[in-house]
């Protein structure tokens, strides 16, 4: 959540299609250079549009401290309960998993610098996932 309310449009690279989640304090956990979706892409420039501060996310043009109150609105208007910005990430992590994205490209993509933690998280949810184990059962 840190990176996202720290994030200046300085690091939103329209012409790559990437965000630099990084700052200049280091590598640190979570912190990743990622690729936009198209439908983030057209939210991030009509947010541009209308900005009044260098931060991504502000309000009355200067920066968001927390999103904890409107994020549990949001949530609740969407109709999850129990739901976290962490729930979220750990969701699009399962789901690359099930889509048989490599545990690298996920680990990268999350930031994480050892991708063993990407894999003993999320291999699980990987449709190759057991296929050796599984393959030693069949006969003939």
């Amino acid at each position: 959540m840190t990176a996202v309310l720290e994030l200046t449009w300085d690091r939103v690279d329209f012409e790559r299609g990437q965000i630099n989640l990084r700052t200049g304090e280091g590598q640190r956990k979570g912190r990743a250079i990622v690729p936009m979706t198209e439908s983030l892409r057209v939210a991030l420039l009509e947010a541009r549009n209308a900005a009044l501060s260098d931060y991504v996310v502000e309000w009355a043009g200067g920066p968001v401290k927390s999103i904890k109150k409107s994020f549990k609105v949001a949530a609740g208007d969407a109709g999850l309960s129990e739901v976290s910005p962490h729930v979220l990430r750990h969701t699009a992590a399962v789901h690359m998993a099930e889509a048989g994205i490599p545990m690298d490209e996920i680990a990268q993509y999350l930031g994480h610098s050892d991708s063993r933690i990407t894999a003993s998280t999320y291999a699980r949810y990987s449709p190759e996932h057991l296929r050796k184990a599984a393959s030693a059962l069949e006969f003939g």
